[in-house]
């Protein structure tokens, strides 16, 4: 995503924000970003498109900040899994997606609303999928249950305490003990053999996320060209890691476990500079296209 098209983007948060979607215009963005109408169409074609890239970088951020705790620590790490569920409130609050969310639900639009729920859907599958690496794969049947009632159980008591606490409630603490009804609660729906949902329920929003990497060729290319664009900017540090990740990928077997290190610190290195969305992208992508190449 290039600078000014990011800009737009931001500029349109704000007017949704202050305005509401429904009452900003098309102009509105226009003028706020002093664009005009042809180059608003060169980005998106309609405010609907304009709102669906601001929830969908919200998304990928969460995305990439959940990978990036997996390179760090165990799967089965429990810990790492609260911590995991907690940054998409994390992101949410950082990006004010809250209101705009809502916007969603009572605009009506098929086209909006169809976003957030596929969005949810591909929650519950990265959760279902997350549940198996903590208690083990004997419990695929169950883990489509599970990543529904976590969900349900945060959402209602986060509304019961909202409507009757000042206090910010401590997210982590409210996953934690989450997870603790579910330790409990799994066991049982093991030797049971009870649930509701089949363990291919979310299989599909799964699939589509795995379906999202770039090949090889495409990743080098998004490689290269920042690599090239940044060229002659003083970012020494930022070409060191961006010449190691096209070495390594380039490499008939790349090394899983450098690049996973590798990818945070690329990132973290070019946030606050002109690059720093376009680095996200590239970030998203070369952790799709490792768990790729974990699946195989």
């Amino acid at each position: 995503m290039n600078d000014r098209k990011q800009e737009v983007i931001l500029a349109a948060q704000h007017l949704f924000m202050e305005k509401g979607f429904t009452a900003t215009s098309i102009q509105d963005i226009l003028d706020a970003s002093n664009i005009s109408k042809g180059t608003f169409y060169n980005y998106f074609s309609s405010k609907n498109e304009c709102l669906i890239a601001i929830l969908e970088h919200g998304h990928d951020e969460i995305t990439i900040r959940r990978r990036a705790l997996l390179s760090e620590a165990s799967p089965a790490d429990k810990n790492i899994l609260i911590e995991q569920i907690s940054i998409r409130s994390l992101v949410t609050d950082e990006h004010n997606l809250v209101p705009l969310v809502q916007t969603v639900f009572h605009s009506g639009d098929p086209e909006l609303k169809t976003l957030i729920r596929n969005q949810h859907l591909e929650e519950l599958a990265w959760l279902s999928h997350r549940l198996m690496d903590v208690y083990g794969s004997h419990i695929k049947p169950y883990a489509s249950d599970c990543a529904v009632m976590i969900h349900g159980i945060m959402q209602h008591m986060l509304q019961a305490w909202k409507a009757s606490n000042k206090e910010v409630i401590a997210i982590v603490e409210l996953i934690a003990y989450t997870m603790r009804i579910i330790d409990r609660v799994l066991p049982e729906m093991v030797r049971h053999g009870d649930h509701f949902l089949n363990e291919h329920h979310f299989f599909n929003y799964q699939q589509e996320r795995q379906d999202k990497h770039l090949t090889k060729k495409q990743l080098l290319t998004q490689l290269t060209d920042i690599h090239q664009q940044s060229a002659n900017k003083e970012m020494d540090e930022n070409h060191q890691y961006l010449s190691f990740l096209i070495e390594e990928i380039q490499a008939e077997a790349p090394r899983v476990f450098l690049l996973e290190t590798v990818i945070h610190a690329f990132r973290e290195s070019f946030i606050g500079t002109t690059f720093d969305h376009q680095a996200d992208e590239i970030a998203l992508n070369l952790w799709i296209y490792l768990d790729s190449i974990n699946s195989k």
